[in-house]
Protein backbone atom coordinates (compact mmCIF):
# COMPACT_ATOMS: atom_id res chain seq x y z
CA UNK A 1 0.00 0.00 0.00
CA UNK A 2 1.66 3.21 -0.45
CA UNK A 3 2.09 5.60 1.92
CA UNK A 4 3.86 9.49 2.39
CA UNK A 5 6.59 9.40 4.88
CA UNK A 6 5.98 13.44 5.75
CA UNK A 7 2.74 12.59 6.88
CA UNK A 8 2.33 11.70 10.44
CA UNK A 9 1.44 8.41 11.37
CA UNK A 10 -1.79 8.71 12.05
CA UNK A 11 -1.79 10.02 8.59
CA UNK A 12 -0.27 7.77 7.25
CA UNK A 13 -2.86 5.24 7.78
CA UNK A 14 -5.93 7.38 6.86
CA UNK A 15 -3.68 7.48 3.39
CA UNK A 16 -3.40 3.23 3.58
CA UNK A 17 -7.32 2.90 4.68
CA UNK A 18 -8.50 5.21 1.18
CA UNK A 19 -6.23 3.63 -0.46
CA UNK A 20 -7.19 0.11 0.60
CA UNK A 21 -10.84 1.60 0.22
CA UNK A 22 -10.68 2.52 -3.06
CA UNK A 23 -8.46 -0.72 -4.19
CA UNK A 24 -12.09 -2.75 -2.92
CA UNK A 25 -14.26 -0.14 -4.29
CA UNK A 26 -13.12 -1.17 -8.49
CA UNK A 27 -12.45 -4.51 -7.40
CA UNK A 28 -16.42 -5.02 -6.23
CA UNK A 29 -18.06 -2.10 -8.79
CA UNK A 30 -15.79 -2.32 -12.06
CA UNK A 31 -16.46 -5.62 -14.29
CA UNK A 32 -12.98 -6.61 -13.91
CA UNK A 33 -9.43 -6.03 -12.65
CA UNK A 34 -6.10 -7.76 -13.16
CA UNK A 35 -2.57 -7.19 -11.82
CA UNK A 36 0.66 -7.17 -13.50
CA UNK A 37 3.99 -7.25 -12.45
CA UNK A 38 7.64 -5.05 -13.78
CA UNK A 39 7.83 -7.65 -16.73
CA UNK A 40 4.22 -7.42 -17.38
CA UNK A 41 3.19 -10.75 -16.57
CA UNK A 42 -0.43 -11.10 -15.19
CA UNK A 43 -0.10 -11.73 -11.64
CA UNK A 44 -3.65 -11.70 -9.98
CA UNK A 45 -7.34 -11.22 -11.52
CA UNK A 46 -10.38 -10.96 -9.66
CA UNK A 47 -13.41 -12.77 -9.31
CA UNK A 48 -15.18 -10.76 -12.15
CA UNK A 49 -12.41 -11.09 -14.50
CA UNK A 50 -12.37 -14.35 -14.72
CA UNK A 51 -15.54 -14.54 -16.82
CA UNK A 52 -13.81 -13.17 -19.58
CA UNK A 53 -11.85 -16.16 -20.00
CA UNK A 54 -13.71 -18.70 -21.95
CA UNK A 55 -14.54 -15.69 -24.76
CA UNK A 56 -10.31 -14.83 -24.85
CA UNK A 57 -9.56 -18.70 -25.01
CA UNK A 58 -8.67 -19.40 -21.47
CA UNK A 59 -10.88 -22.44 -20.24
CA UNK A 60 -8.95 -22.34 -16.74
CA UNK A 61 -7.23 -19.49 -14.45
CA UNK A 62 -3.81 -20.73 -14.51
CA UNK A 63 -3.75 -20.84 -18.55
CA UNK A 64 -3.92 -16.98 -18.15
CA UNK A 65 -2.68 -15.80 -14.98
CA UNK A 66 1.53 -16.25 -15.43
CA UNK A 67 1.80 -15.15 -18.94
CA UNK A 68 3.09 -12.00 -20.34
CA UNK A 69 -0.37 -9.96 -20.73
CA UNK A 70 0.05 -8.97 -24.18
CA UNK A 71 0.23 -13.31 -25.18
CA UNK A 72 -3.29 -13.11 -23.41
CA UNK A 73 -5.14 -9.86 -23.81
CA UNK A 74 -4.66 -8.79 -27.71
CA UNK A 75 -4.55 -5.02 -27.91
CA UNK A 76 -3.34 -4.33 -24.38
CA UNK A 77 -1.52 -1.26 -23.72
CA UNK A 78 -0.54 -2.01 -20.25
CA UNK A 79 3.24 -2.71 -21.26
CA UNK A 80 3.24 1.24 -22.36
CA UNK A 81 1.99 2.15 -18.97
CA UNK A 82 4.84 0.71 -17.05
CA UNK A 83 7.34 1.82 -19.64
CA UNK A 84 6.18 5.43 -19.28
CA UNK A 85 4.96 5.41 -15.81
CA UNK A 86 2.02 7.40 -16.96
CA UNK A 87 -1.49 5.86 -16.16
CA UNK A 88 -4.21 5.53 -18.93
CA UNK A 89 -7.70 6.66 -17.03
CA UNK A 90 -9.99 5.89 -20.37
CA UNK A 91 -9.40 4.29 -23.26
CA UNK A 92 -11.36 1.42 -25.35
CA UNK A 93 -10.29 -2.00 -25.48
CA UNK A 94 -11.53 -4.49 -28.19
CA UNK A 95 -10.70 -8.06 -28.37
CA UNK A 96 -12.16 -11.57 -28.78
CA UNK A 97 -14.51 -11.12 -25.57
CA UNK A 98 -16.32 -7.32 -26.76
CA UNK A 99 -15.32 -3.83 -26.52
CA UNK A 100 -14.63 -2.87 -22.78
CA UNK A 101 -13.95 1.00 -21.26
CA UNK A 102 -11.01 0.24 -19.65
CA UNK A 103 -8.41 2.38 -17.30
CA UNK A 104 -4.62 1.17 -16.76
CA UNK A 105 -3.18 2.59 -13.60
CA UNK A 106 0.89 2.14 -12.87
CA UNK A 107 1.91 1.13 -9.21
CA UNK A 108 5.22 2.26 -7.92
CA UNK A 109 7.27 1.13 -4.52
CA UNK A 110 7.79 3.82 -1.84
CA UNK A 111 11.37 5.16 -4.03
CA UNK A 112 8.96 6.14 -6.76
CA UNK A 113 9.68 3.07 -9.30
CA UNK A 114 7.20 1.45 -10.93
CA UNK A 115 7.01 -2.11 -9.83
CA UNK A 116 3.80 -2.85 -12.11
CA UNK A 117 0.46 -2.05 -13.15
CA UNK A 118 -3.40 -2.46 -12.59
CA UNK A 119 -5.79 -2.69 -15.04
CA UNK A 120 -9.62 -1.94 -14.33
CA UNK A 121 -12.05 -2.83 -16.62
CA UNK A 122 -14.78 0.00 -16.34
CA UNK A 123 -17.99 -0.80 -18.38
CA UNK A 124 -18.48 -3.31 -20.82
CA UNK A 125 -20.94 -2.37 -23.54
CA UNK A 126 -19.87 0.89 -23.73
CA UNK A 127 -22.57 1.56 -27.08
CA UNK A 128 -25.37 0.92 -24.63
CA UNK A 129 -23.66 2.29 -21.58
CA UNK A 130 -21.83 5.46 -22.44
CA UNK A 131 -24.48 6.06 -25.49
CA UNK A 132 -25.36 9.59 -23.95
CA UNK A 133 -21.98 10.69 -23.70
CA UNK A 134 -20.87 8.93 -27.55
CA UNK A 135 -24.04 10.84 -28.69
CA UNK A 136 -22.66 14.00 -27.31
CA UNK A 137 -19.02 14.15 -28.45
CA UNK A 138 -20.37 13.11 -32.24
CA UNK A 139 -22.60 16.51 -31.82
CA UNK A 140 -19.80 17.99 -30.79
CA UNK A 141 -17.85 16.36 -33.85
CA UNK A 142 -19.94 17.18 -35.93
CA UNK A 143 -20.55 20.70 -35.31
CA UNK A 144 -17.09 21.19 -34.96
CA UNK A 145 -16.58 19.77 -38.59
CA UNK A 146 -19.06 22.54 -39.86
CA UNK A 147 -16.71 25.09 -38.48
CA UNK A 148 -13.91 23.91 -39.78
CA UNK A 149 -15.47 23.33 -43.61
CA UNK A 150 -16.85 27.12 -43.03
CA UNK A 151 -13.12 28.55 -42.17
CA UNK A 152 -12.10 26.45 -45.20
CA UNK A 153 -14.59 27.78 -47.66
CA UNK A 154 -14.15 31.40 -46.45
CA UNK A 155 -10.36 30.96 -46.83
CA UNK A 156 -10.93 29.95 -50.89
CA UNK A 157 -10.62 32.24 -53.82
CA UNK A 158 -13.99 33.97 -54.18
CA UNK A 159 -13.18 34.85 -57.67
CA UNK A 160 -11.40 33.19 -60.58
CA UNK A 161 -9.89 35.33 -64.05
CA UNK A 162 -13.38 35.03 -65.51
CA UNK A 163 -14.54 37.27 -62.94
CA UNK A 164 -12.37 39.93 -63.98
CA UNK A 165 -14.79 41.84 -66.82
CA UNK A 166 -13.38 42.95 -70.11
CA UNK A 167 -12.46 42.13 -73.21
CA UNK A 168 -10.29 45.60 -74.41
CA UNK A 169 -7.00 44.92 -74.97
CA UNK A 170 -5.81 46.15 -71.47
CA UNK A 171 -7.76 43.69 -69.64
CA UNK A 172 -6.94 40.91 -71.95
CA UNK A 173 -3.47 41.67 -71.32
CA UNK A 174 -3.77 41.56 -67.67
CA UNK A 175 -5.49 38.32 -68.11
CA UNK A 176 -2.52 36.85 -70.29
CA UNK A 177 0.00 38.27 -67.25
CA UNK A 178 -2.28 36.46 -64.41
CA UNK A 179 -2.40 33.08 -65.84
CA UNK A 180 1.49 33.10 -66.34
CA UNK A 181 1.70 34.39 -62.69
CA UNK A 182 -0.30 31.79 -61.47
CA UNK A 183 1.93 29.26 -62.92
CA UNK A 184 4.78 30.25 -61.17
CA UNK A 185 5.23 30.43 -57.06
CA UNK A 186 7.12 33.92 -57.14
CA UNK A 187 6.25 36.75 -56.00
CA UNK A 188 3.58 38.75 -57.65
CA UNK A 189 3.17 42.91 -57.41
CA UNK A 190 0.15 43.71 -58.78
CA UNK A 191 0.16 47.84 -59.68
CA UNK A 192 -2.73 50.34 -59.65
CA UNK A 193 -5.24 52.49 -58.66
CA UNK A 194 -7.70 52.40 -55.92
CA UNK A 195 -10.60 50.44 -56.91
CA UNK A 196 -9.36 48.52 -60.31
CA UNK A 197 -9.73 44.79 -58.72
CA UNK A 198 -5.84 44.10 -57.60
CA UNK A 199 -8.31 42.04 -55.19
CA UNK A 200 -9.74 39.98 -57.02
CA UNK A 201 -7.20 39.23 -59.83
CA UNK A 202 -5.00 38.18 -56.50
CA UNK A 203 -8.12 35.61 -55.78
CA UNK A 204 -7.77 34.60 -58.89
CA UNK A 205 -4.39 34.13 -59.57
CA UNK A 206 -4.64 31.96 -56.54
CA UNK A 207 -7.17 29.93 -58.09
CA UNK A 208 -5.46 28.94 -61.01
CA UNK A 209 -2.45 28.14 -59.59
CA UNK A 210 -1.81 24.72 -57.91
CA UNK A 211 -2.37 26.11 -54.42
CA UNK A 212 -6.16 26.76 -55.44
CA UNK A 213 -7.24 23.75 -52.96
CA UNK A 214 -5.29 25.58 -49.88
CA UNK A 215 -6.24 28.63 -48.00
CA UNK A 216 -6.12 31.81 -49.30
CA UNK A 217 -5.29 34.32 -46.57
CA UNK A 218 -5.20 38.50 -46.64
CA UNK A 219 -4.40 41.16 -44.98
CA UNK A 220 -5.02 44.81 -45.65
CA UNK A 221 -1.78 46.49 -43.70
CA UNK A 222 -2.68 50.00 -44.61
CA UNK A 223 -5.88 48.69 -41.92
CA UNK A 224 -3.89 47.49 -39.37
CA UNK A 225 -1.99 49.77 -36.41
CA UNK A 226 1.69 49.33 -36.87
CA UNK A 227 2.03 47.85 -33.30
CA UNK A 228 -0.46 44.86 -34.23
CA UNK A 229 1.38 44.04 -37.17
CA UNK A 230 4.26 42.04 -36.24
CA UNK A 231 1.46 40.04 -34.61
CA UNK A 232 -0.92 39.70 -37.48
CA UNK A 233 2.14 38.90 -39.81
CA UNK A 234 4.46 36.51 -37.64
CA UNK A 235 2.23 35.30 -34.72
CA UNK A 236 2.11 35.52 -30.93
CA UNK A 237 4.00 32.92 -29.04
CA UNK A 238 2.35 31.74 -25.98
CA UNK A 239 2.36 34.13 -23.40
CA UNK A 240 4.67 36.87 -24.97
CA UNK A 241 3.07 39.30 -23.21
CA UNK A 242 0.25 40.29 -20.36
CA UNK A 243 -2.53 39.56 -21.69
CA UNK A 244 -1.78 37.18 -24.46
CA UNK A 245 -3.49 34.25 -25.27
CA UNK A 246 -1.94 31.02 -23.09
CA UNK A 247 -2.21 29.18 -26.35
CA UNK A 248 -0.56 31.56 -28.54
CA UNK A 249 -1.80 32.81 -31.79
CA UNK A 250 -0.71 31.71 -35.43
CA UNK A 251 0.19 34.80 -37.74
CA UNK A 252 -1.05 35.70 -41.16
CA UNK A 253 2.12 33.60 -42.78
CA UNK A 254 1.47 30.23 -40.41
CA UNK A 255 -2.04 30.44 -41.42
CA UNK A 256 -1.51 30.31 -45.14
CA UNK A 257 1.16 27.89 -44.98
CA UNK A 258 0.64 25.83 -48.35
CA UNK A 259 -1.50 28.48 -49.82
CA UNK A 260 -1.54 32.12 -51.09
CA UNK A 261 -0.90 35.20 -48.72
CA UNK A 262 -2.38 38.75 -49.99
CA UNK A 263 -0.43 41.75 -48.79
CA UNK A 264 -2.16 44.53 -49.71
CA UNK A 265 -1.55 47.91 -49.74
CA UNK A 266 1.91 47.11 -49.20
CA UNK A 267 3.16 50.46 -49.94
CA UNK A 268 1.82 51.35 -46.15
CA UNK A 269 4.32 49.12 -44.50
CA UNK A 270 6.29 50.28 -41.78
CA UNK A 271 10.06 50.98 -42.56
CA UNK A 272 10.74 48.96 -38.77
CA UNK A 273 8.73 46.30 -40.27
CA UNK A 274 10.25 45.61 -43.80
CA UNK A 275 13.18 43.71 -42.14
CA UNK A 276 11.48 41.10 -40.81
CA UNK A 277 9.23 40.89 -43.76
CA UNK A 278 12.54 40.44 -46.18
CA UNK A 279 14.22 38.00 -43.50
CA UNK A 280 10.72 35.56 -43.80
CA UNK A 281 10.42 36.31 -47.32
CA UNK A 282 14.39 35.43 -48.47
CA UNK A 283 14.01 32.46 -45.29
CA UNK A 284 11.00 31.00 -45.58
CA UNK A 285 10.67 30.96 -41.84
CA UNK A 286 8.89 33.59 -39.56
CA UNK A 287 9.95 33.70 -35.84
CA UNK A 288 6.51 34.39 -33.39
CA UNK A 289 6.42 37.62 -31.30
CA UNK A 290 8.02 36.80 -28.00
CA UNK A 291 9.52 33.33 -29.18
CA UNK A 292 12.63 32.21 -29.76
CA UNK A 293 11.80 29.70 -32.20
CA UNK A 294 11.73 29.68 -36.20
CA UNK A 295 9.09 28.19 -37.94
CA UNK A 296 9.51 27.28 -41.85
CA UNK A 297 6.42 28.23 -43.96
CA UNK A 298 5.29 27.45 -47.27
CA UNK A 299 3.19 30.34 -48.94
CA UNK A 300 3.15 32.12 -52.46
CA UNK A 301 3.08 36.02 -52.20
CA UNK A 302 1.09 38.46 -53.67
CA UNK A 303 1.24 41.75 -52.97
CA UNK A 304 -0.75 45.22 -54.47
CA UNK A 305 -0.55 48.99 -53.68
CA UNK A 306 -1.98 52.02 -55.48
CA UNK A 307 1.45 54.35 -54.23
CA UNK A 308 4.59 54.26 -56.26
CA UNK A 309 6.72 51.85 -54.69
CA UNK A 310 9.59 53.38 -56.68
CA UNK A 311 9.41 56.74 -55.58
CA UNK A 312 8.75 55.62 -52.02
CA UNK A 313 12.15 53.67 -52.40
CA UNK A 314 13.82 56.83 -54.08
CA UNK A 315 12.36 58.68 -50.88
CA UNK A 316 13.66 56.21 -48.46
CA UNK A 317 10.47 55.04 -47.15
CA UNK A 318 10.68 51.35 -48.72
CA UNK A 319 14.10 49.43 -48.36
CA UNK A 320 15.02 49.06 -51.81
CA UNK A 321 15.81 45.00 -51.59
CA UNK A 322 12.64 44.47 -50.17
CA UNK A 323 10.90 45.86 -53.70
CA UNK A 324 13.05 44.21 -55.95
CA UNK A 325 11.62 41.13 -53.96
CA UNK A 326 8.32 41.41 -54.23
CA UNK A 327 8.84 42.83 -57.66
CA UNK A 328 9.73 39.80 -59.58
CA UNK A 329 6.38 39.29 -61.79
CA UNK A 330 4.88 42.41 -61.76
CA UNK A 331 1.02 43.37 -63.12
CA UNK A 332 -0.15 46.59 -64.09
CA UNK A 333 -4.03 46.92 -63.46
CA UNK A 334 -4.82 49.60 -65.73
CA UNK A 335 -7.57 51.95 -65.12
CA UNK A 336 -11.24 52.38 -65.75
CA UNK A 337 -10.31 55.67 -68.30
CA UNK A 338 -7.97 53.00 -70.01
CA UNK A 339 -10.28 50.66 -71.02
CA UNK A 340 -13.62 52.38 -71.68
CA UNK A 341 -14.79 49.68 -73.70
CA UNK A 342 -15.51 47.55 -70.99
CA UNK A 343 -17.61 49.74 -69.07
CA UNK A 344 -21.13 48.80 -70.95
CA UNK A 345 -20.00 45.02 -69.90
CA UNK A 346 -18.78 45.88 -66.62
CA UNK A 347 -21.85 48.07 -65.69
CA UNK A 348 -24.24 45.23 -66.72
CA UNK A 349 -22.86 42.71 -64.56
CA UNK A 350 -22.45 45.23 -61.36
CA UNK A 351 -26.00 45.71 -62.17
CA UNK A 352 -26.81 42.35 -61.75
CA UNK A 353 -24.78 41.98 -58.82
CA UNK A 354 -26.31 45.21 -57.07
CA UNK A 355 -29.86 43.36 -57.63
CA UNK A 356 -29.10 39.74 -56.23
CA UNK A 357 -27.30 41.13 -52.91
CA UNK A 358 -31.00 43.41 -52.85
CA UNK A 359 -33.00 40.65 -53.30
CA UNK A 360 -34.48 42.74 -56.19
CA UNK A 361 -35.15 42.70 -59.77
CA UNK A 362 -32.30 43.68 -61.84
CA UNK A 363 -32.36 47.12 -63.32
CA UNK A 364 -32.05 48.43 -67.17
CA UNK A 365 -29.18 50.89 -68.22
CA UNK A 366 -31.00 53.62 -70.73
CA UNK A 367 -28.82 54.16 -73.93
CA UNK A 368 -28.37 57.60 -72.40
CA UNK A 369 -26.82 56.38 -69.19
CA UNK A 370 -24.91 54.05 -70.66
CA UNK A 371 -23.17 56.74 -72.80
CA UNK A 372 -22.70 58.63 -69.88
CA UNK A 373 -21.17 56.32 -68.31
CA UNK A 374 -18.71 55.32 -71.10
CA UNK A 375 -17.82 59.03 -71.01
CA UNK A 376 -16.48 59.69 -67.10
CA UNK A 377 -13.12 59.45 -66.01
CA UNK A 378 -13.94 57.15 -63.16
CA UNK A 379 -11.20 58.32 -60.38
CA UNK A 380 -12.38 55.63 -58.21
CA UNK A 381 -12.55 52.99 -60.95
CA UNK A 382 -14.58 49.89 -60.53
CA UNK A 383 -15.60 50.76 -56.93
CA UNK A 384 -16.77 54.19 -57.65
CA UNK A 385 -18.61 53.22 -60.33
CA UNK A 386 -20.42 50.32 -58.52
CA UNK A 387 -21.23 53.02 -56.05
CA UNK A 388 -22.64 55.27 -58.68
CA UNK A 389 -24.52 52.45 -60.06
CA UNK A 390 -25.81 51.82 -56.46
CA UNK A 391 -27.25 55.67 -55.97
CA UNK A 392 -28.87 55.54 -59.02
CA UNK A 393 -30.87 52.27 -58.98
CA UNK A 394 -31.98 53.53 -55.41
CA UNK A 395 -33.54 56.69 -57.04
CA UNK A 396 -34.91 54.97 -59.65
CA UNK A 397 -38.50 54.88 -59.29
CA UNK A 398 -38.48 52.37 -62.18
CA UNK A 399 -36.63 48.94 -63.40
CA UNK A 400 -34.77 51.65 -65.46
CA UNK A 401 -31.20 53.76 -64.39
CA UNK A 402 -32.23 57.63 -66.79
CA UNK A 403 -29.26 59.34 -67.91
CA UNK A 404 -31.21 62.39 -65.05
CA UNK A 405 -30.20 59.75 -62.30
CA UNK A 406 -26.59 59.10 -62.66
CA UNK A 407 -26.09 62.96 -63.91
CA UNK A 408 -27.74 63.50 -59.95
CA UNK A 409 -25.64 61.33 -57.91
CA UNK A 410 -22.29 63.01 -60.11
CA UNK A 411 -23.14 66.25 -59.37
CA UNK A 412 -23.99 65.82 -55.24
CA UNK A 413 -20.80 63.64 -55.03
CA UNK A 414 -19.31 66.99 -56.62
CA UNK A 415 -17.33 65.17 -59.45
CA UNK A 416 -16.89 66.91 -62.45
CA UNK A 417 -19.24 65.48 -64.84
CA UNK A 418 -18.37 65.12 -68.62
CA UNK A 419 -20.90 65.64 -71.02
CA UNK A 420 -21.60 61.84 -72.74
CA UNK A 421 -20.47 61.22 -76.20
CA UNK A 422 -22.08 62.57 -79.11
CA UNK A 423 -25.30 60.60 -80.22
CA UNK A 424 -25.10 58.74 -83.74
CA UNK A 425 -26.44 61.15 -86.17
CA UNK A 426 -29.99 61.25 -87.21
CA UNK A 427 -31.24 59.76 -90.53
CA UNK A 428 -31.79 62.53 -92.94
CA UNK A 429 -34.36 62.63 -95.49
CA UNK A 430 -31.96 62.46 -98.26
CA UNK A 431 -28.25 61.76 -97.94
CA UNK A 432 -25.52 64.21 -99.63
CA UNK A 433 -25.04 63.51 -102.96
CA UNK A 434 -27.50 62.50 -105.85
CA UNK A 435 -30.76 62.17 -104.11
CA UNK A 436 -32.27 60.17 -107.26
CA UNK A 437 -29.84 57.10 -105.83
CA UNK A 438 -31.93 53.99 -105.04
CA UNK A 439 -33.57 54.21 -101.79
CA UNK A 440 -31.44 50.96 -100.29
CA UNK A 441 -27.87 52.49 -100.97
CA UNK A 442 -29.15 55.66 -99.37
CA UNK A 443 -30.68 53.80 -96.17
CA UNK A 444 -27.41 51.63 -95.87
CA UNK A 445 -25.46 54.66 -96.00
CA UNK A 446 -26.67 56.20 -93.04
CA UNK A 447 -26.79 52.94 -91.27
CA UNK A 448 -22.94 52.77 -91.76
CA UNK A 449 -22.62 56.45 -90.65
CA UNK A 450 -25.15 55.96 -87.30
CA UNK A 451 -22.71 52.48 -86.51
CA UNK A 452 -19.34 54.35 -86.87
CA UNK A 453 -20.55 56.91 -84.61
CA UNK A 454 -21.84 54.88 -81.66
CA UNK A 455 -18.82 51.97 -82.35
CA UNK A 456 -16.70 55.60 -81.41
CA UNK A 457 -18.84 57.33 -78.70
CA UNK A 458 -18.87 53.80 -76.83
CA UNK A 459 -14.85 53.10 -77.19
CA UNK A 460 -15.69 49.97 -79.48
CA UNK A 461 -18.10 48.04 -77.48
CA UNK A 462 -20.44 46.31 -79.68
CA UNK A 463 -23.42 45.79 -76.76
CA UNK A 464 -23.22 48.94 -75.68
CA UNK A 465 -22.92 50.21 -79.24
CA UNK A 466 -26.22 47.91 -80.13
CA UNK A 467 -28.21 49.34 -76.80
CA UNK A 468 -27.09 53.34 -78.02
CA UNK A 469 -28.40 52.27 -81.88
CA UNK A 470 -31.70 50.38 -80.28
CA UNK A 471 -30.72 46.80 -82.31
CA UNK A 472 -29.63 43.86 -80.96
CA UNK A 473 -26.09 42.66 -80.58
CA UNK A 474 -26.67 39.75 -83.41
CA UNK A 475 -28.32 42.62 -85.67
CA UNK A 476 -24.82 44.94 -85.02
CA UNK A 477 -23.36 42.03 -86.02
CA UNK A 478 -24.95 41.54 -89.32
CA UNK A 479 -24.52 45.42 -90.33
CA UNK A 480 -20.89 45.60 -89.47
CA UNK A 481 -19.62 42.13 -92.00
CA UNK A 482 -22.07 44.21 -95.07
CA UNK A 483 -19.40 45.41 -97.67
CA UNK A 484 -19.03 49.40 -97.37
Amino acid sequence: MPSDQTLPLDGQRILELAARSMFELFANASEGMLLVDREARVVWINDQYKRFLPALGFPRVEDFVGHPVSDVVHNTQMHRVLQTGKPILIDLLSNKAGTFVVSRIPLRDDAGAVIGALGIVLFDHPETTLQPLIHKFANLQRDLDDVRRELASQRRSKYTLASFVGSSPGALEVKRQARRAAQSSSPVLLLGETGTGKELLAHAIHAASPRARAAFVSINIAAVPDTLLEAEFFGVAPGAYTGADRKGRDGKFKLADGGTLFLDEIGDMPLSLQPKLLRALQEGEIEPLGSNKVLPFDARVIAATSRDLGALVREGKFREDLYYRLNVLPVRVPPLRERRADIPLLAEVLVEDIALRNGTAPFELAADALAMLCSQAWRGNIRELRNVLEQAAMRSETQQIEELHLAQVLREAGVERLPPAAPPPRVRAAPAGDPLRPLAEQVAEVERQAIQAAMQATGGNKLAAAKLLGISRAKLYERLELPA
